[in-house]
């Protein structure tokens, strides 16, 4: 496949058929917050304030979250992981989440109530990390599967946290079919962001769990609201959750201009959104892009539809330009603060330095409506899980062309 930028834009939907997402809202995400701040080791991750950067490429401000401080776990995913574990707890113990913050989870009445649990799930690392750190942290077990190609630095960090973890030949859409199997034979508990049709729940307390990032963003901003939201996409989850987050937030006709990118070996929300015929469209195959965090074939049906009704721009983009948003963020211009992002932290902000600085794609800037008084947020969802690609990247400028 030839690397390219190509895009797909949606008018702004408006009236009361949209797909609700009051639940990704500030008034959940308060209450998910909540749940989070409940763990000792959390605090609030650092909004960085590029000014430099913003003069440099002529936008009013940029700000970057960046995600390589969560939890002492270098990305974000821990988010979804918790409170989606923190909520099937609850439900099954016929309790609200609010009534278990982390000190009442790891009490000995709660532990005697449950059990022995196993959570399983697929990933190319960060979720899995998350899902073993919540379960090593509740004093259960759990079961990781990475799909083919996965990074052996990824691997040993799951594997410190107690979680029976491996290396599949797999891709990773194959892989959270092994994980169901699994869940299915042994009675395991599935967390997976990934949802399907009688799997909704879990993925959607995942989405949930996500918007602690958009509520804390909201408060460091200190009311300045931004004009553009970047998020990057694999199933769809997370962009899904913080779409929604906004959405409510703002309202439809007032809200952010949001656009979602991914890597164009596995594009399957821009391939959806193209088609935009009720169905959702899959890539196959080994999908093999730097953007490892991203390189999921199949969409998350509660991701797209919010998508799909909150949203305005789909992307599709070269490994490229995730290459040069790490280089960008890490060797920050003037008094910018660095941000160490790896691959698929750093999409979105390539993707806005690509458009702002190459003349050949003045079509997709005015596409997406990026102007001097432009206001933009993005999230950098993880920093280097993989140290040797990270510098093998940023330090000697290569990265696998497969």
């Amino acid at each position: 496949m030839n690397e390219c930028f190509k895009s797909v834009h949606y008018e702004r939907k408006a009236g009361s058929g949209l797909y609700p997402v009051k639940r990704f809202g500030p008034e959940q995400a308060k209450k998910v917050h909540a749940f989070h701040e409940s763990f000792p080791e959390y605090s609030m991750t650092p909004l960085a304030n590029l000014k430099s950067l913003s003069e440099k490429l002529g936008v009013a401000s940029i700000h970057v979250k960046d995600e390589s401080y969560r939890f002492g776990l270098n990305a974000f995913k821990v988010l979804g992981g918790s409170y989606s574990i923190g909520n099937y707890i609850a439900k099954r113990l016929s309790m609200d989440i609010s009534e278990l913050p982390y000190s009442r989870m790891i009490s000995k009445d709660i532990r005697d109530r449950l059990g022995e649990i196993t959570f399983v799930t697929a990933t190319d690392g960060n979720h899995g990390r998350g899902v073993a750190w919540t379960a090593n942290r509740l004093g259960q077990k759990s079961v990781v599967y990475m799909p083919k190609g996965s990074a052996p630095e990824r691997l040993k960090n799951i594997q410190a946290l107690g979680a029976d973890a491996s290396i599949t030949d797999l891709n990773y859409d194959d892989a959270v079919r092994l994980a169901n199997e699994g869940a299915e034979k042994y009675g395991w508990v599935m967390v997976q962001d990934t949802a399907w049709e009688g799997y909704e729940d879990i993925p959607g307390w995942i989405m949930e769990g996500y918007t602690t990032m958009a509520y804390e963003a909201v408060q460091q901003l200190n009311g300045e609201n931004p004009t553009h939201i970047f998020l990057q996409a694999g199933v769809g989850a997370m962009s899904g959750g913080v779409t929604g987050f906004f959405a409510d937030l703002y309202g439809d006709q007032d809200r952010p201009i949001i656009t979602v990118v991914e890597p164009n070996k596995a594009d399957c929300i821009y391939q959806t959104a193209k088609a935009d015929d009720g169905t959702l469209h899959f890539v196959k195959g080994e999908m093999n892009t730097i953007m490892a965090g991203l390189a999921c074939g199949e969409p998350c049906t509660i991701g797209w539809k919010v998508l799909h009704d909150h949203a305005d721009n789909f992307v599709s983009m070269p490994d490229y330009a995730a290459a040069k948003g790490m280089r960008v963020l890490g060797n920050p211009i003037g008094s910018d603060p660095r941000v160490i992002s790896g691959e698929s932290g750093a999409a979105t902000m390539g993707f806005v330095t690509e458009v702002l600085q190459n003349k050949s794609l003045d079509w997709l800037r005015d596409q997406l409506r990026l102007d001097k008084s432009s206001r933009i947020l993005c999230f950098s969802t993880e920093g280097d899980t993989d140290t040797e690609n990270y510098r093998r990247i940023v330090w000697d400028g290569l990265y696998p062309s497969f």
